[in-house]
């Protein structure tokens, strides 16, 4: 499959590293503002903040609008396929292939990020032909940073993304991984 939009199965479920990543599902609502209602959560990413139940249907649309327009893939971290402990995204990107996360408060230290990472990332590069994945990450979010390193990404000599988000300004640093 070529880096160009195409489309993107409907279910999707992936298995690897003691983890099992799932669309997410309307029975998730519940459960995604523990999640995502967070301050590292709204300080770090894109997520709207604060994050209620609102917010978790409009995010599970979006998800499923992402998903038909062919360039993103978010999937709910799990041990078992049951109850989400985060989020992985995988998106067709101007910049390249992109994997972002989110684990909620709660599951924090159990490697769920980087093992999550390490599977979606081989999802890229066997599924969508990706020669190399990415993560955009700001140098001081020292958590995001050690996951990459514990991904296997390595920081590329690339220029800073720069931009705002929630009136933030934000320097982002591209990490990479190549296909093996």
């Amino acid at each position: 499959m070529s880096s160009s939009a195409s489309s993107l199965p409907e279910r999707i479920e992936l298995s690897g590293e003691g983890l099992v990543l799932r669309d997410w599902t309307e029975a998730d609502v519940s459960a995604m503002p523990g999640l995502f209602d967070h301050p590292d959560i709204a300080y770090w990413t894109p997520i709207v903040t604060p994050f209620d139940e609102t917010a978790a249907r409009t995010r599970l649309v979006r998800d499923r609008e992402l998903r038909r327009e062919g360039t993103t893939i978010l999937l709910a971290i799990t041990l078992d396929g049951a109850t989400p402990l985060g989020e992985i995204m995988l998106r067709r990107a101007p910049e390249g292939t992109e994997i972002g996360y989110a684990v909620g408060p709660a599951h924090r230290g159990q490697g769920l990020a980087a093992r999550a990472v390490r599977v979606m990332a081989a999802y890229a590069f066997e599924q969508w032909g990706a020669e190399r994945v990415i993560l955009e990450l700001e140098a001081e979010n020292a958590a995001s940073v050690a996951v990459a390193g514990k991904a296997g990404f390595r920081l590329l000599d690339v220029p800073p993304i720069t931009g705002e988000e929630k009136g933030r300004p934000y320097t982002l640093q591209t990490w990479g991984l190549d296909r093996p």
